[in-house]
């Protein structure tokens, strides 16, 4: 038997059969050929070994191709691997470093580096997050009783706030406490009302609400006529003493609104000598129709009477305990009483008065009163009243959550609203802080949204902040309190302020009372959202169709949440609040419940909410998103530009008193080109650069505090912001008092106004160098110096290399000649001397109307001056001390001294003996203001 030996083949003899699967496992087919078949192969001659050549150089090539198709495989393989750890376990890492956090109650954002969205994005993300529900049971929630500070109610509802931050997982939750000096009615002494007659005993007695008060009024009685005063406005009082109505003694009644708080009404009062006042609430101003929800006739109005905020005890620096630090009383508390009253017992008071008859706008509408101001009743009776109220120390707790920013953690956006109030405070309270909570939860949210989806999260570059504040109804104790206690680090780590405090009581119009410095801010987010009431239109376009946009903005005012941050503490500060042209009647009053709003609302508290909710937040989506902070900080420029029109209509009285207003001038042109060069900085800046961002952020941070004065303590004169605050410093003030040059010369107080005029310049003054940056950048301010200097670093990028700048203004702001030349000045005009420095020089200087000094126009002189070796002389013959008029050319003469001439050398322009290259293109220096501006006219 022929042996059978076993071979593999390199063909077919052995196949793997790939498309045919045993069990899962492929099938191999092995071939066994005997050795006759063998010798038969290789019988076959030359043919045979050329068909097995090829076929060994066949099976040669095939096992090539294999060999580079499972090298490319493993290839491949290996670098998806590696590619695969490499970026899945990056995003693995920051998966579960997320996880630590939220594991360690913390929500906070991925480390910089990682992705981020765009600011649509977030937007949206933010929309999906904000619920109108939660606002609406949050409200409910808060005012289903009066809470005020230390009660029990207000206690459970802090701790109730305090849960619910912590449930949200922010980065950090806490509480502050601390006591305040409040006031509350007496528990046995109640404050009257009575009628009394002419022997001084009591006719009559009047009844009151016991709950019914107004925090901080002076306690004690005192009896007198009734002087009717209106809305008890400045301008109310003066028309009572041009009508030879005399308050000294009585008792004046006034009416809730008109733009004036209680504590400025009362304040008034007190100035004009009044004895007590009485605080009303007129038909005319909160509706009491039965027929419709309104207030009800014998409810009154209740509000604080303190001329400021915090604790009136402490006024300027944070609460102490009493017993070791002696208090210091407050010069804004009253020092006469004062008590709020409902329509039907003001009814009866005015009713029984005469004398002059009111003005027509001073009418209101309370039934069977003819309107008289008084003082004296038709039956000789007088009006008695009683105040017993105590004072208290309270335990206040603030409430902070906050989430941490990843690029400028130390840097604030903070959103703040008022938790207590004396009645059940659906509008005081509620809704600021449902809207607080919402938005707190929103971006918590918006945060942890990349760490339990696979995608990426909200990731802020500044912290937010939200607060929830405790004594808000006693003048803003638990905010401004804490202000007084950061006052000397805030402004270099608040961003900016919003106030929620009384944000909806209606959802018509959008009012923003706010710092110029977030205007800007505040006209994008209203082109984002939605109008509350008209679906499919922004809040924009709707204010557009009313009369325009800008009728939204409004100052700050003292009763506003958003004050003090402002006017005590220099941060930037807005509080929104959407209206109706009927006003919400129940704010104050223990009618201020839910119900009552929703129905007002017609059942969108929620809605309304939610759209004012979103509309902080596209805010402060911008604050903390943006690299550059988005604040407009040439704003107070134009603010300031009002003044300085107002004072140029009074220079000749002003210059016939020896006061020159024209350091306000150059302040004001000072401080506009430091803003317009640091803006201008900021746009050719790289912004991508974190360092150089933050430069930039830091010094935009700092020019709302730029405007509190130094030049006054903190302690006697807290609202110090020479814009905002209160006080002579005031931009305000200085008006005030500048209309008496026309309205009522007498009473124009010359040293008065110099120390007005001064603290109101320097701080514009200081503001203005702080802004520009390092001291050596700073212009001369005292003893010699040039009064104009070579700036070419402000304008680069207009190709002005070059361009000279005088002390006062810049040339950028000069007119074009073509446009018309400027008036001729007047021969009896002054000149300033040339010797004087600009330190001492109240005037400001600044080139003429004429073209550029680069402007290629021939130039040649005009009838009337001179060369004189190579100089330019002013014409001969006008007097000495005055300005020559020669045309076209002006020169102008030196006071007391004969002509002076000015020289320029290129490429500087200083004062001097003249004018060289007299056919070269350069503008004669001329003072701003009320001095007129000089040209050199071209060859035509």
């Amino acid at each position: 038997m022929d042996a059978i030996r076993c071979r593999l083949t390199q063909s077919s003899s052995v196949g793997v059969a790939e498309d045919e699967e045993v069990g899962g496992a492929p099938r191999v087919e092995m071939s066994f050929v005997t050795s006759e078949e063998e010798e038969e192969e290789e019988e076959a001659g030359p043919s045979s070994d050329i068909r097995a050549l090829v076929r060994r150089y066949r099976h040669g090539y095939q096992k090539a191709g294999l060999f580079l198709c499972v090298c490319v495989v493993i290839v491949f393989t290996t670098a998806f691997l590696l590619a695969y750890a490499v970026f899945g376990g990056r995003y693995h890492c920051s998966l579960v470093g997320g996880g630590d956090e939220e594991q360690g109650g913390g929500a906070k954002p991925p480390a910089e580096g990682g992705a981020e969205l765009y600011l649509g994005e977030l937007r949206l993300m933010m929309r999906r997050l904000l619920q109108d529900e939660d606002i609406h049971n949050t409200v409910s929630r808060v005012s289903r009783a009066n809470h005020p500070p230390g009660s029990s109610d207000g206690t459970s509802l802090a701790s109730e706030v305090l849960r619910r931050f912590r449930l949200l997982q922010m980065d950090h939750t806490w509480t502050e406490s601390l006591y305040a000096t409040l006031q509350f009615p007496h528990r046995s002494q109640r404050s009257s009302l009575w009628l009394v007659d002419s022997a001084g005993l009591i006719s009559e007695q009047i009844s009151l609400n016991p709950s019914d008060y107004c925090p901080y009024s002076a306690t004690g009685s005192t009896t007198g006529g009734v002087v009717y005063a209106n809305y008890g406005r400045p301008e109310d009082f003066k028309w009572l003493e041009s009508a030879g109505v005399s308050v000294v003694g009585c008792v004046v009644v006034m009416r809730v609104g008109g733009g004036v708080s209680f504590a400025e009404k009362v304040w008034l009062a007190e100035r004009s000598g009044a004895g007590g006042a009485l605080i009303y609430p007129d038909p005319a101003d909160l509706p009491q129709d039965p027929r419709r929800l309104g207030l009800n006739a014998h409810t009154a109005v209740s509000e604080h009477v303190h001329l400021g905020s915090g604790d009136p005890f402490t006024p300027g620096f944070p609460s102490f305990n009493h017993t070791q630090f002696p208090p210091i009383q407050s010069s804004g508390l009253p020092l006469i009483p004062v008590l709020p009253i409902s329509a039907t017992v003001a009814a009866k008071l005015l009713s029984q008065l005469s004398g002059a008859s009111c003005p027509a706008s001073w009418r209101g509408r309370l039934p069977y009163v003819r309107c008289v101001v008084g003082p004296e009743f038709s039956s000789g009776r007088r009006v008695a009243m009683s105040v017993h109220n105590v004072m208290t120390p309270v335990l206040l707790n603030n409430i902070f959550s906050s989430l941490e920013g990843r690029v400028e953690p130390d840097h604030y956006i903070i959103l703040g609203a008022q938790r207590d109030s004396l009645g059940p405070g659906a509008v005081t309270s509620g809704v600021g802080t449902a809207i607080l909570l919402e938005l707190a939860r929103t971006f918590s949210g918006m945060v942890k949204n990349g760490k339990t989806h696979l995608e990426t999260g909200f990731s802020p570059r500044r912290s937010l902040l939200f607060i929830s504040w405790d004594a808000g109804d006693f003048g803003n104790v638990g905010a401004t309190e804490w202000l007084e206690g950061y006052l000397s680090m805030l402004h270099l780590k608040a961003v900016a302020y919003f106030s929620l405090d009384q944000a909806v009581m209606g959802d018509d119009v959008l009012s923003a009372y706010t710092s110029p410095l977030l205007v800007d801010l505040l006209d994008a987010a209203i082109r984002q959202v939605e109008h509350p009431k008209h679906a499919g239109q922004s809040i924009y376009s709707r204010a557009e169709r009313e009369g325009g946009s800008r009728r939204i903005i409004k100052p700050l005012f003292l009763n506003s949440g958003a004050y003090s941050f402002t006017a005590f503490a220099g941060v930037p500060a807005m509080e929104l609040r959407f209206t109706e042209e009927r006003a919400y009647p129940f704010v104050n009053t223990p009618l201020d419940s839910a119900s009552r709003l929703q129905e007002v609302l017609g059942g969108r508290l929620g809605l309304t909410g939610r759209s004012l909710g979103e509309l902080v937040g596209e805010m402060v989506l911008r604050l903390a998103h943006d690299s550059i902070l988005p604040l407009r900080i040439t704003s107070y420029a134009h603010t300031v530009l009002q003044l300085s029109a107002q004072l140029n209509k009074h220079s000749a009285e002003l210059q016939s008193r020896g006061l020159s207003p024209h350091w306000v001038f150059s302040a004001r042109g000072d401080y506009s080109r430091a803003a317009e060069t640091l803006q201008r900085a900021i746009e050719y800046s790289d912004l991508h650069d974190p360092s150089a961002a933050r430069y930039y952020n830091t010094r935009i941070m700092r020019v709302e505090y730029y405007f509190l004065s130094q030049y006054v303590s903190v302690v006697e004169t807290p609202f110090r912001h020479v814009i905002h605050g209160r006080g002579d410093l005031t931009l305000s003030a200085l008006r005030e008092h500048l209309s008496l040059l026309t309205s009522d010369p007498k009473r124009f107080d010359e040293k008065r106004f110099r120390r007005q005029l001064a603290f109101f310049t320097w701080t514009l003054q200081g503001a203005a160098n702080a802004l520009r940056g390092d001291v050596f950048e700073q212009p001369s301010l005292g003893g010699s110096g040039p009064l104009i200097r070579r700036v070419h670093e402000e304008a680069p990028s207009r190709g002005m290399e070059g361009v000279t700048q005088v002390h006062g203004a810049s040339v950028l702001e000069q007119p074009d000649l073509s446009r018309g030349v400027a008036p001729i000045a007047q021969d009896n005009e002054e000149a300033p001397s040339r010797s004087v420095a600009p330190a001492l020089d109240p005037r400001s200087w600044t080139l003429g109307p004429g073209p550029s000094a680069l402007d290629p126009r021939p130039w040649t002189l005009g009838p009337g001056c001179r060369r004189n070796g190579g100089s330019l002389e002013c014409g001969a013959g006008k007097r000495r001390g005055h300005v020559s008029c020669v045309e076209p050319c002006r020169c102008v003469a030196n006071q007391g001294e004969g002509p002076t001439r000015h020289r320029r050398r290129i490429p500087e322009l200083r004062l001097g003996e003249g004018i060289e290259g007299v056919y070269y293109p350069v503008q004669v220096l001329q003072p701003i203001g009320t001095w007129q501006r000089s040209h050199l006219q071209p060859i035509s």
